[in-house]
């Protein structure tokens, strides 16, 4: 049990740190505010979560916004970017977890994906409305935007931003999980027990 362990951990910190690499490869896109980037982060969590369990993929997503937050810094002094990119994270991650392990295979993961694109996109432009926005004015010291213009963000920035963020991440995500399914079916075998539902 005790080797088990160790060789999950040993797995989250790898993975953590492909996720953080590659989160260092952020790219904005041409039509939405040059803050907002995106990145294939996401995916290591992904394979820690469907492999080894939801804990395993949180931790991914935890830790790459550790070493991100550690080398690049914030400009708010508080991490307000890397919070929004962990629970981000968790709401793409969960539904995924949650619907493949269900249905193990690429109707499974491809319906956990775009449900966990939804999540993310709907969860997302909530918690910005609500918590994020109002915490990068707070902390940056300059006035907040309010009724319609930020409503407008919401619905023409965040919203499609994380449509297209999770559609690019889908993608990738079906392209290698096709082409490592048996790699996948091995370890997850060695983390976890099988469904039987």
């Amino acid at each position: 049990m005790l080797k088990g362990k160790t060789r999950m951990l040993i797995a989250v910190a790898m993975l953590s740190s492909i996720s953080f690499v590659l989160m260092l490869l952020a790219f904005p896109l041409p039509v939405l505010p040059a803050y907002l980037k995106v990145d294939f982060s996401d995916i290591p969590a992904l394979i820690a979560a469907i492999t080894m369990g939801p804990v395993a993929g949180i931790l991914v997503a935890f830790l790459k916004n550790v070493l991100d937050w550690l080398f690049a810094g914030s400009p708010t002094g508080v991490p307000v970017g890397h919070m929004a990119n962990f629970v981000t994270s968790i709401l793409f991650i969960t539904p995924v977890y949650l619907i493949y392990r269900k249905v193990t295979s690429s109707k499974g993961i491809m319906a956990g994906l775009g449900a966990g694109t939804v999540s993310m996109a709907i969860g997302m432009s909530v918690l910005n409305y609500y918590v994020f926005l109002p915490m990068y004015a707070y902390f940056l010291n300059f006035p907040m935007e309010t009724g319609t213009a930020l409503f407008n963000t919401i619905i023409f920035g965040i919203l499609p931003f994380n449509l297209i963020k999770g559609i690019l991440v889908t993608i990738v995500m079906i392209v290698l999980f096709k082409r490592m399914k048996p790699l996948l079916d091995k370890v997850t075998s060695s983390y976890m027990k099988p469904n039987t539902n």
